[in-house]
């Protein structure tokens, strides 16, 4: 049974992190701004625009520590991570989650942080937030659909997400827990203590900046390991920025995909707004869906 953490309200504890890779701080101010007009008291760790000489956003340590003692926080009722990149996979079984268990609160974040999403979901069953990160309020961004999906989220709305057929989809219906990520980082997880068990689940998948071959390995990855033959139904989310060799590969991404999916037995809709992009509706890991797909439309919806 899946805990979800106290959805937030006005005069909460928001806390900002960068437990990967390095970020300016002057990208994360609108994020702060607009979380503030949300009625969220914000707290910035030091992460967060660090005086970091390399990648990082600190040392291992530092952003072992930071991440911790906001996790242990009574008063912090949320952790937004700035950005993800690289880096959660180093600290992550240094990591002590017996307060966090005791008191759950919302993680939020993705790429990267879909190393977090899937350590809590399969060792704590605790839900967790898969949703924009602080830079994608710029630009206009802290007023579209995508963050405020987020907004809602954090504040107790359930979802009800509406996107049109693609011509790869596969129809049919499905129930079950959300769980996935960026497919790079799962499969990487195989094996590991973060790994996730996906059986009767319904999985979701995203990538960015992969070439074509590599996607095609990654997902023979999740094939031959198990992971895409008794899933619930499968997302197929935004594969941006792909690249490909000098001598083609031959196939789209989605074609890639599609290949390898077609034969299995459950819904799966392609191009979904979960991506690098804007386009990320904010979805709770490990909460329970309904996933519809006809010919004329794709709805997932939180029961």
């Amino acid at each position: 049974m899946i805990k979800t953490p106290p959805y937030l309200k006005k005069g909460d504890t928001i806390a900002i992190t960068c437990p990967a890779g390095f970020m300016q701080k002057e990208k994360a101010l609108v994020c702060i701004r607009t979380l503030q007009q949300w009625g969220l008291q914000v707290t910035v760790g030091k992460t967060l625009g660090s005086n970091s000489p390399n990648y990082f956003s600190g040392t291992d340590e530092e952003r072992l520590n930071e991440l911790q003692t906001m996790l242990d926080d009574k008063c912090i009722k949320a952790i937004l991570c700035g950005r993800g990149g690289y880096g959660v996979g180093r600290i992550i079984d240094q990591l002590d989650f017996r307060l966090f268990k005791k008191n759950p609160k919302w993680i939020i974040g993705f790429s990267d942080i879909t190393v977090l999403h899937a350590h809590i979901y399969s060792n704590f069953k605790i839900a967790t937030l898969h949703a924009p990160m602080a830079a994608a309020f710029n630009e206009g961004g802290s007023t579209n659909e995508y963050i405020l999906s987020l907004q809602k989220a954090l504040f107790g709305k359930k979802a009800n997400y509406k996107t049109a057929v693609h011509a790869f989809n596969q129809q049919g219906q499905a129930e079950g827990e959300l769980v996935g990520g960026n497919l790079t980082l799962l499969a990487n997880l195989i094996g590991t203590k973060s790994d996730i068990n996906t059986r009767k689940k319904i999985l979701f998948l995203e990538d960015v900046g992969e070439f074509i071959y590599g996607v095609d390995r990654l997902l023979y990855q999740l094939k031959r390991s198990g992971k895409l033959a008794h899933l619930a139904g499968l997302i197929i989310g935004g594969f941006t920025d792909t690249k490909d060799t000098d001598r083609p590969f031959g196939k789209t991404v989605y074609q890639v995909i599609n290949d390898i999916v077609k034969d299995y037995n459950y819904p799966v809709c392609f191009d979904f707004p979960v991506s690098h992009n804007k386009e990320n509706y904010a979805i709770k890991v490990g909460v329970v869906y309904k996933l519809k797909i006809t010919a004329r439309a794709v709805s997932l919806s939180e029961l």
